[in-house]
């Protein structure tokens, strides 16, 4: 295997492995206990034994014909729970509908006989010319019905109304598994020469695009349905609303508690006479941000001041009493805010005398 050939598949297989330990995570240790997270857990499971198997086939096809079948068994699986996702998410349901498990069982008992009867190892051109294109045929079954669900979202979306974020959620989970699908399809095909590895190197891509966004983002509150329907449920008087972001700027800008490094939602939330969780509702509904970034942008306001004001402070003494604890953090908060640094903000802003 040539050097270019083992960046390739540590790329691609490292894909496959962090999707399973996302999986697990979802299944069994998330704190949002939502039936959602577990049929996207499972989801991530079945897609990463689907990858896992494509990567090693491809730089070794001596490999054992069971862990093809087995790959291709997973592939069954696709389709469903990206469905049953998607409309747990969509319709807010909360519990496993008795259909659905009738429908996994059903497709369990079904490639398990078929395996069974007809091991992959000793039948392979059955495989190939009819169970392997039904496999495929009803993962995109799945595909088209998961697709009519997204209809109200998709037409949203072309009419540029704003999409709440756990919508942009779903959209972005079903257009990575199209994508791997149509990756599959175009290889099953033979259109193209080596492109069975590419569904593997565009879910790695995927994968690494949604993990980093959510790093970024640093906030993943807002990523069900069934958060929003939480705050929907105990919707605030619009007066109450304004009233309270009334007291919040108050005791923000004459008490600048922003400079506390260790304030929290709590502390805030002591201040201004009411609970965390109300903060955090009046927060994400009413001023559209989370408690870091709303701190952050006083913060960040109040250092541009600073850097004006005083030009002999240096970044970290600035950054020190503006409250943050790290001068790395303060860094990337005035650069994701300002779309610059605080040395070039300064220079740019600070008139020559």
């Amino acid at each position: 295997m040539s050097f270019g050939e083992k960046i390739l598949f540590f790329f691609s297989f490292l894909g496959a492995f962090n999707a399973l330990i996302l999986g697990v995570y979802f299944i069994f240790f998330t704190a949002k206990k939502h039936l959602s997270n577990y049929l996207l857990g499972a989801l991530l499971v079945v897609l990463s034994i689907r990858i896992g198997k494509s990567v090693v086939y491809f730089f070794d096809s001596s490999l054992p014909r069971i862990y093809l079948q087995l790959g291709l068994t997973a592939c069954l699986f696709i389709g469903p729970f990206l469905y049953f996702f998607i409309k747990s998410e969509a319709r807010k349901i909360k519990s496993l509908p008795g259909l659905w498990l009738w429908q996994l069982v059903g497709w369990l008992v079904l490639i398990v006989v078929i395996g069974t009867i007809y091991p992959y190892e000793y039948f392979a051109s059955l495989w190939w010319n009819y169970i392997i294109p039904l496999i495929y045929f009803q993962w995109g079954i799945y595909i088209v019905f998961s697709g009519f669900l997204l209809l109200p979202i998709v037409k949203r979306l072309f009419h540029k109304e704003e999409l709440k974020t756990f919508e942009k959620w779903i959209l972005t989970i079903y257009c990575g598994v199209l994508v791997l699908f149509a990756s599959y399809v175009w290889a099953i095909l033979n259109i193209t020469k080596g492109s069975y590895i590419g569904a593997a190197v565009f879910f790695s891509l995927i994968l690494y695009l949604v993990v980093f966004t959510l790093l970024y983002r640093r906030k993943t509150n807002d990523l069900s349905a069934f958060s929003v329907q939480k705050y929907a449920e105990k919707k605030q008087d619009d007066e109450e609303v304004k009233q309270i972001i009334s007291k919040l700027t108050k005791v923000m800008t004459e008490k600048e508690l922003f400079k506390n490094p260790n304030l929290k939602v709590s502390d805030l939330a002591k201040a201004i006479n009411i609970s965390s969780h109300q903060l955090s509702q009046i927060l994400n509904e009413s001023i559209d941000k989370n408690f870091t970034l709303f701190i952050n942008e006083y913060r960040i306001n109040e250092a541009c001041k600073l850097l004006l004001i005083n030009t002999n402070l240096t970044i970290e003494a600035v950054a020190d009493e503006v409250g943050f604890n790290a001068k790395s953090t303060f860094f990337a908060a005035f650069k994701k805010m300002k779309g610059t640094t605080p040395s070039v903000y300064q220079q740019l802003n600070t008139p020559d005398l």
